[in-house]
């Protein structure tokens, strides 16, 4: 196998015996990324493994991302395991990535194959590591389907070390065998998030022709995904949670302008009109043909009530999914102290006291209890 190793006298460090080493469950490894519900709980495993296995005493997977309007590629650390430096340098990558221009990345961008540098001072290709306090380092590349850079997994010591043949081989097949899975997974990963940005371009689309309530999909999301953390949701409840937070409304794009747009108070037949957003988002919705049915729930049932007095279902209690009870909460807290023509923006502290009075009528008494265990609330 063809390595770029410095030699050092420093003879190698006692690891692990071949048996050992073959040990290691690759399949399981792989099992796992494709289990995992996220690109970086997918390759922790891997990582921990590599540091168990190795002499190395800390590892990261670092991933491609075009920064903002600058288009500048970055490689940040989606995931890390051990003792990773804790010089002032690190920092500054933790925050801002290794740029695409680091010497280490330029040399990865034309290989296919792990390089392996026993000291770090020798080679050109890894400058600035020495300063980060990393003397040996091991790197190898994730190249995507278009022979693009997609990120790379790097292992490393703090004390001289030689890799030795067992470890070049060991890094080599599992960076390998888990290479294949991460494009897979940054695939899925990036094509969640064009979802999302859709679906939350939808909420704004919809708050531009509303006009009243600017920044209100926003408020509700972040507000939602708060008290999903405080109620212990699960990862695909709290993305059903923010899918169907931003899509709650989308069912006034039927509304007419005249009831939409009214300063005052809604008429008995305009509120009835007003009512069939749910059922009309709900179709909308679901015509995407790609969100979970509890996302669905929130567009459809959260104007539904605890005490069965709300819409379109006159669902009660616990007949309602938890998502939209969740939400139903957030909805109606934004809307108190948001000002509109017909009211003024409530306080903080009034909002509290009707939602307080609310509890077990329009909402759910346990979110609610959620609510008031919030650290920091929106004072």
């Amino acid at each position: 196998m063809t390595t770029d190793l410095v030699r050092t006298p420093t003879p190698p460090m006692v690891i692990s015996d071949s048996r050992e080493l073959a040990s290691l469950d690759i399949v399981g490894l792989m099992q796992l990324a494709l289990e995992a519900p996220d690109l970086a709980s997918g390759v922790e495993p891997t990582l921990n493994e590599l540091i168990d296995h190795t002499a190395a005493v800390g590892a990261a997977y670092f991933q491609a991302k075009v920064e903002g309007t600058s288009a500048a590629l970055n490689y940040h650390v989606r995931a890390g395991a051990g003792e990773l430096p804790s010089a002032s340098g690190m920092q500054a990558i933790a925050a801002h990535g290794l740029p695409a221009h680091t010497p280490l990345m330029r040399a990865l961008l034309t290989r296919r194959t792990p390089m392996f540098f026993d000291d770090t001072a020798a080679q050109p290709q890894t400058e600035g590591f020495p300063e980060l306090g990393v003397v040996s380092l091991a790197a190898a590349p994730v190249v995507g389907k278009r022979g693009e850079l997609l990120g790379a997994f790097l292992m490393h010591t703090f004390v001289p070390h030689v890799w030795s043949e067992a470890e070049v081989r060991l890094f080599s097949s599992v960076a390998g065998a888990i290479a294949s899975l991460i494009v897979r997974l940054a695939a899925e990963e990036q094509a969640s998030n064009a979802r999302e940005a859709a679906l939350r371009a939808l909420g704004l689309a919809l708050e531009a022709r509303d006009r009243e309530t600017q920044g209100h999909t926003d408020r509700v999301a972040e507000m939602a995904l708060r008290l999903a953390e405080q109620l212990q949701l699960s990862t695909d409840e709290t993305q059903s949670l923010r899918w169907g937070a931003y899509l709650h409304d989308i069912g006034k794009i039927a509304i007419a302008d005249q009831i939409l747009h009214k300063p005052g108070k809604l008429s008995a037949e305009e509120f009835t009109l007003m009512q069939t957003h749910a059922e009309i988002g709900h179709q909308f919705a679901s015509a995407l043909g790609f969100l979970p049915s509890e996302a669905l729930a929130v567009v459809l049932h959260h104007h539904e009530r605890w005490d069965g007095q709300g819409y379109p279902e006159q669902l009660r209690g616990e007949e309602i999914h938890l998502l939209p009870r969740i939400f139903a909460l957030c909805d109606v807290y934004d809307a108190l102290i948001s000002e509109r023509p017909y009211k003024r923006a409530w306080t903080h502290a009034e909002a509290c006291a009707e939602i307080e009075a609310q509890s077990g009528r329009h909402f759910d008494p346990q979110v609610v209890g959620a609510f008031f265990a919030l650290p920091e609330r929106h004072d």
